[in-house]
């Protein structure tokens, strides 16, 4: 990303946010509510257009590719506030998750239940997230934390080179938060996975590069040890 700028009427979401994130990477996006973050995500995936500047994925300018085409090259993404099918058991929000990425998707004939192909991938995806046992389970049935682990399935699914995770430990119990993080640490190195997080103690262990946003600007950029000791990470976090 470089020099990207967002702004809604007159207040300005993200300003001049250069940020380069390097292939296995695991990459930390911290900052308080209102910083940016969630904006980021919308400007990388093509949810939201910049006004200025450009995102390049694997050295090509995706700046103003229609956000349905960025997922068919290698992006996949959770969100904050959790998007899933409430009324679906986990087997089939993971299977339309496959679907998307399926030639089966353009004909409206479909029948879902006898993609054998699509079935046997969805009960993989499932399986690694430690959920197969609760494929036929409706999701409006499940934990708060089972339904995180189900969306993380679900851009698992898509087979990505990126994942973008949108604060995946929010609202999470002490347990459920390790088997989240436990699903994230297990992820293979061939996905590069950036993770934005509101507390900064949650998921410092799992970042190798930290970026501050503050007021939609990078303010601090580097390791977890320059970062934490950084002045202005206090000055944010602790009013020092």
């Amino acid at each position: 990303m470089r020099n990207l700028d967002k702004s809604f009427g007159g207040l300005c979401v993200t300003a001049a946010v250069s940020l380069s994130v390097e292939p296995g990477e695991r990459r930390l996006i911290i900052g308080p509510n209102g910083a940016g973050k969630t904006t980021l995500f919308n400007l990388i995936t093509g949810e939201l257009s910049p006004d200025r500047g450009a995102i390049t994925l694997f050295d090509r300018d995706i700046t103003r590719v229609p956000s349905h085409r960025r997922f068919h090259l290698g992006i996949a993404r959770t969100y904050q506030i959790i998007t899933l099918f409430q009324g679906e058991t986990l087997l089939r929000n993971v299977t339309l998750s496959l679907l998307g990425l399926s030639r089966l998707r353009w004909n409206p004939f479909v029948r879902l239940g006898r993609q054998e192909g699509l079935l046997a991938r969805a009960h993989e995806t499932l399986a690694r997230v430690a959920l197969d046992h609760l494929a036929e389970r409706p999701l409006a049935q499940t934990s708060y934390g089972e339904r995180r682990r189900v969306e993380i399935a679900m851009a698992l699914a898509q087979n990505p080179r990126i994942l973008l995770l949108d604060e995946p430990f929010a609202g999470l119990s002490i347990e459920e938060r390790r088997d989240v993080r436990r699903l994230v640490t297990g992820i293979p190195r061939d996905v590069t996975i950036v993770m934005i997080e509101h507390d900064m103690d949650v998921a410092l262990d799992f970042a190798e590069r930290i970026t501050v946003l503050h007021f939609g600007e990078v303010v601090v950029e580097g390791t977890r040890a320059e970062v934490v000791a950084h002045p202005r990470t206090k000055e944010i976090y602790l009013g020092e």
